[in-house]
């Protein structure tokens, strides 16, 4: 029996939905999980680092989003220590991809929130693929 998936989606959860924003939010749509795009953005790349934002996401919350994310391809993780087993995290060129979209939103909310600023952004370097940028 043929299947009507497309090859490269056979490995992909189900979708609940056919609409892109609903799929968006899927992997995107809660309280924490842009937050930690925007650490990665600004140059953050440790679980601690990501425990120390302002604002203070829990720790098993953060776990999970950060193994949601790698699930879903936006992340990627790197050890950095054995004992104990630690990681580094970076976005991947899909979570890059997702820069304009954070971008909007802080632009959004500047307007939104009188009395919010943008963080720094680290610039991309050219000479680290798929670390933050």
């Amino acid at each position: 029996m043929m299947s009507d998936t497309p090859a490269d989606q056979l490995g992909a959860p189900a979708l609940r939905s056919r609409c892109p924003v609903a799929c968006s939010l899927d992997v995107l749509g809660d309280r924490w999980t842009l937050l930690v795009i925007r650490d990665l953005f600004a140059g953050k790349s440790r679980f601690g680092q990501f425990a120390a934002s302002p604002e203070h996401i829990p720790t098993n919350i953060l776990a999970e989003r950060l193994k949601r994310l790698e699930r879903a391809g936006v992340i990627a993780s790197t050890p950095y220590s054995q004992h104990p087993l630690r990681f580094d995290y970076h976005l991947t060129e899909r979570g890059r991809e997702l820069g304009p979209v954070v971008d909007a939103i802080a632009t959004w909310g500047l307007v939104q929130f009188p009395g919010t600023r943008r963080g720094a952004r680290r610039q991309p370097d050219p000479n680290q693929a798929g670390q933050p940028g």
